[in-house]
């Protein structure tokens, strides 16, 4: 049983007790969180797509970790011109567990 959900403008493929890294959501480790804008959801034998979400499905689980992912470099650059410009940057992510998939 799997279901694929919308959550900070991407989508994410699911299953029931797997951990998933969101773009953050806000709350505190140990909160429950709740997503209702369920794209597809399939039990083994049959396939419910949405139109473009399905009503009928909510996917519960519960925040494990807040938190920031590995720094990446942003380096412009333009050659002949001297121009370079350096910077960081950490995005921050929010790790969830998978409780249950609710039809």
């Amino acid at each position: 049983m799997y279901a694929i959900i919308a959550s900070g403008g991407k989508q994410y493929k699911i299953q029931e007790g797997e951990i998933l890294r969101v773009e953050k959501i806000s709350g505190e480790p140990g909160a429950p969180v709740s997503f209702d804008r369920v794209l597809m959801f399939s039990d083994g034998e049959n396939v419910s797509i949405g139109r473009p979400v399905l009503d009928n499905i909510v996917v519960r689980g519960h925040i494990v970790e807040q938190g920031k992912a590995k720094k990446i470099i942003v380096f412009k650059y333009k050659k002949r011109k001297g121009y370079r410009r350096k910077q960081g940057h950490r995005q921050q992510f929010t790790a969830i567990k998978i409780d249950s998939i609710e039809t």
